[in-house]
């Protein structure tokens, strides 16, 4: 198998690996030790789709995941410990999901589908009340940052979906604090007003 390239069984025995912090896994896969780059590549596989997924990759997210743990281990030796591996990670993920953005067909926009969870049809009738109106509102949220502009869209879902922090999310989108700070501010904004007016509509 490929070094980083995750596979399909998400079922792994534990490794004195599991026990090391990404530092101490990154040097151990410098000085050429590929079940260490394993171990990495199982600890963040999840957090990687769960990325793609919501920058708009929905069905080729895996093979985005795939591509991303491949070129982050052919560009190891340009990694830096200023950020954390995820962010720096997370980052090669979110490029290759622009990537995948420019080359491939677009039919009605990019898509969130999977962040969804198809939330109104896994809605029975015995889910009450809440949990129709909680369906609901998972579903106006994703038609919202559907209709949001990329930029905004990938500033929100790092610092609210993925719940990381500023300087990760610095670090994952290659912008500077500030724009982060002001973009972030702005997307709410839009993202709020689409909200309400989707609210209005539905009176």
């Amino acid at each position: 198998m490929e070094p980083g390239r995750p596979g399909r069984c998400h079922g792994s025995r534990p490794t004195a690996e599991a026990a090391l912090d990404d530092e101490e896994l990154v040097t151990r896969v410098r000085a050429g030790d590929r079940e260490a780059y394993e171990a990495l590549v199982a600890r963040h596989t999840a957090s990687a789709y769960r990325t793609a997924v919501l920058l708009g990759a929905g069905p080729d997210a895996e093979d985005v995941v795939q591509e991303a743990f491949v070129k982050a281990y052919r560009k190891l030796s340009r990694y830096r410990s200023e950020a954390s591996f995820r962010s720096w990670l997370l980052a090669i993920v979110a490029n290759e999901t622009r990537n995948l953005h420019r080359t491939r067909n677009r039919r009605d926009g990019l898509t969130l589908r999977a962040a969804a969870a198809d939330p109104v049809a896994t809605v029975t009738a015995d889910d009450g009340l809440g949990a129709v109106l909680a369906a609901e509102r998972r579903a106006a949220l994703v038609g919202a940052l559907r209709r949001l502009p990329e930029r905004d869209r990938e500033v929100i879902v790092c610092r609210y979906l993925l719940d990381l922090g500023e300087d990760e999310t610095v670090t994952v989108l290659g912008l500077p604090r500030g724009t982060v700070k002001s973009r972030t501010h702005r997307a709410l904004a839009k993202l709020r007003a689409l909200l309400d007016r989707e609210g209005a509509q539905r009176g």
